[in-house]
């Protein structure tokens, strides 16, 4: 056999191990194909959908998250800042709770929603002076009209294609 020959004889077996493996998960180390370590497809589905489940964000986290934008914007000093946060966290985690309640319906669970962002601004607005209830309104409408242009631009993205 001169070289050439032996070369395409290596490569050919070289290239047909490494598919039959690949085929079985070892081809990426970790073992997790149809025979890899007893783990088949079952197995796998059950460890995807586990990681496909959204991880709950702390509510202190999106409270610390809207006090931060808040308190400089308002001009917020600390007892207003405690005041408030503690609001949003009451208004988060029954909004949390609306939205786990499977005996509710969806229009119901918006109507719930709706109520507790009313309450919510009343709430607010009572620990806050005029120039900071004239400046929380307009981050309030501010924040409607990206949502509104967000879908807007959504909308024409998926129109274009």
């Amino acid at each position: 056999m001169n070289k050439t020959q032996f070369f395409f004889v290596l490569a050919f077996i070289t290239i047909s191990f490494n598919t039959a493996f690949a085929q079985y998960g070892y081809g990426n180390g970790y073992g997790n194909g149809y025979g890899g370590y007893g783990m088949g497809r079952n197995s796998m589905s059950q460890m995807n959908q586990a990681d496909m489940k959204p991880k709950e964000i702390p509510v202190e986290v999106t409270v610390a998250k809207i006090m931060e934008k808040l308190k400089p914007q308002l001009n917020l000093d600390e007892l207003q800042t405690i005041a408030i946060g503690n609001v949003y966290t009451d208004i988060i985690k029954s909004q949390t709770a609306i939205m786990k309640d499977e005996k509710l319906s969806q229009q119901e669970k918006s109507n719930e929603i709706k109520a507790l962002f009313e309450i919510n601004e009343r709430k607010v607005n009572e620990y806050l002076n005029e120039e900071q209830r004239q400046k929380y309104k307009a981050l309030k409408e501010e924040g409607g009209n990206n949502k509104k242009e967000k879908e807007k631009k959504k909308k024409s993205k998926k129109e274009d294609e």
